[in-house]
């Protein structure tokens, strides 16, 4: 009878180990992009709007903070990106920053000016489709259905991008998407 009991209890560890094992592995939190200044799928305030070409907002650049970078990120690229331009399918690029460090998780509403003072140290600005560096807000065309701007942070597995200091948005968008570990993206909506 102890014999029985000795077996049975071994038959139970058995079963509760193995029933351990065949449980899957914690999946680690996702890379996520946030702002406290734009709501994922909603419009964007007049505040961030570009200044000319018919547009009247302030262009002052929102924040954009994000959090659990994969294991093995050396530094992350911010990309603002409009699809929805009537540009002949490339879309327009209103704002690129590459080189932020990897210890980052938010740039601050108003970072994006020309001289980018307010960017984290290392950080720099890419010409946007705008013709400078710094952030170009939202300004579709006049009856466009509302554009949608995609605002993209991708965790890099370098630490600097080898980009000329005269490189496109689209020469910076192919290193940034040849050195990617995983991006998170947050979209806002524009029309006017």
């Amino acid at each position: 009878m102890a014999r029985n009991k000795m077996l049975e209890k071994s038959l139970l560890w058995l079963v509760l180990g193995l029933a351990g094992a065949a449980l899957p592995a914690a999946e680690p939190a996702s890379f996520q992009a946030s702002s406290p200044d734009i709501s994922s799928g909603q419009p964007i305030a007049a505040k961030f709007t570009y200044q000319g070409f018919g547009c009247n907002g302030q262009n002052v650049s929102p924040a954009v903070m994000w959090k659990n970078a994969p294991p093995g990120t050396r530094s992350f690229a911010l990309m603002v990106h409009d699809p929805d331009a009537p540009t002949g399918g490339a879309g327009f690029w209103h704002w690129v920053v590459v080189d932020i460090p990897a210890g980052t998780g938010f740039i601050p509403q108003g970072a994006g000016s020309i001289d980018g003072k307010r960017l984290p140290a290392g950080s720099r600005q890419i010409a946007s489709d705008f013709g400078t560096p710094g952030w170009g807000g939202p300004c579709p065309p006049a009856g466009d259905k509302p554009h949608h701007y995609n605002f993209t942070v991708y965790a890099l597995k370098v630490d600097r991008l080898d980009l000329p200091a005269n490189a496109t948005a689209s020469l910076a968008g192919f290193m940034v998407n040849a050195n990617t570990l995983a991006k998170a993206t947050l979209t806002g909506l524009y029309g006017r």
